[in-house]
């Protein structure tokens, strides 16, 4: 770890700050927007999700106020 400090604090400040991430980006680009892409599709599924059940519990809550108690029970 010592010897990585040592090479990068004789570099100007453009290659540790500018050049380093870009070159990141470009290296590991494809596995970041993967991820990212994974991560945003589930939390869009689990929003669909989420909206999905309460529709359905909405549905069921109001079609089942008309009903009697007595009906209800007989499944």
């Amino acid at each position: 770890m010592n010897g990585i400090r040592e090479i990068f604090a004789g570099m100007p400040w453009w290659v540790k700050w500018v050049a380093v991430p870009l070159l990141a980006l470009f290296v590991f680009g494809g596995v970041i927007t993967s991820i990212l892409g994974a991560l945003i599709s589930f939390a869009f599924k689990l929003l669909l999700f989420v909206g999905l059940v309460g529709g359905l519990i909405f549905v069921v809550k109001k079609l089942g106020r008309g009903r009697s108690k007595s009906s209800s029970t007989e499944w």
